[in-house]
């Protein structure tokens, strides 16, 4: 049998500002990715979402960005490498409160939007986020949403790291994705079928028709998409069908 994590970025919400469909769609998930509060996020809202994923038995984590709620954390910033360790460390020690009332704990970090882009692109800030990350919480994981960065944490022997697929966007032939600037309604078959490729056979068919390689073994939906709830409903039959075990990120790492 197959274990595979499913995740979402949760908690992105704040003021009176609302983002993603999180009450739905927490039942269908193992891993939830919630707002630091610098991207999005504001403390009822992560309050909120910790109290939501305990109630479901889901798993959290960190889904730090970069100080810039007004682009979404979608903005590059000139920041050093400590400087990004900084924000990762702050984000994470503020979702630890929450989790401590209601008897939780973070298990995981995952980076957000431009953040996740410098991270990428420099080994350096990896590396320093990486280290803040043991220097908090040894047991920690690291989700990796792509290769550069995956193959950084293999660097660290003791850090705990999962590589992450995508089965509500498309693949380039290079194994990057495709990113839209709003999510546009996905094909129920077409999401699930990917979603079975990957866990079963860690591949998948990128844009050009080529089969390429995604060793992963926790796989995102993007709670924001217009048909996310639907998405999830047909990833769930399938999972029965083909004999594959749903769990959080700490079975999995």
């Amino acid at each position: 049998m197959v274990t595979i994590d499913i995740n979402c970025d949760m908690g992105e919400s704040f003021g009176n500002w609302k983002m993603g469909r999180d009450a739905e769609v927490m039942p269908y998930i193992t891993s939830a990715n919630i707002a630091g509060g610098y991207h999005a996020g504001d403390p009822h809202v992560m309050d909120d979402t910790v109290s939501l994923a305990a109630e479901h038995g889901v798993g959290i984590g960190v889904h730090p960005g970069l100080p810039d709620k007004m682009g979404f954390g979608r903005r590059k910033i000139d920041a050093s490498p400590e400087e990004v360790r900084d924000y990762v460390t702050y984000q994470l020690g503020a979702l630890q409160a929450f989790a401590d009332r209601y008897g939780m704990t973070v298990r995981h970090v995952k980076p957000h939007g431009a953040m996740y882009s410098m991270l990428s692109e420099s080994a350096d800030h990896a590396r320093a986020v990486m280290e803040g990350i043991l220097d908090v919480d040894d047991d920690l994981i690291y989700l990796a949403t792509d290769m550069n960065i995956y193959e950084v944490t293999q660097e660290f022997d003791d850090l705990r790291a999962v590589f992450e697929g995508y089965v509500d966007l498309t693949y380039r032939p290079d194994r990057s994705l495709i990113v839209e600037q709003q999510m546009e309604p996905k094909a129920t078959d077409l999401v699930a079928q990917r979603f079975i490729d990957i866990a079963l056979d860690g591949e998948v068919e990128a844009e050009n028709g080529d089969v390429i390689d995604v060793p992963a073994r926790s796989i995102c939906i993007h709670g924001d998409g217009p048909n996310a709830v639907e998405l999830l409903e047909t990833i769930h039959e399938q999972v029965d069908e083909h004999d594959i075990r749903l769990a959080p990120l700490d079975e999995i790492a």
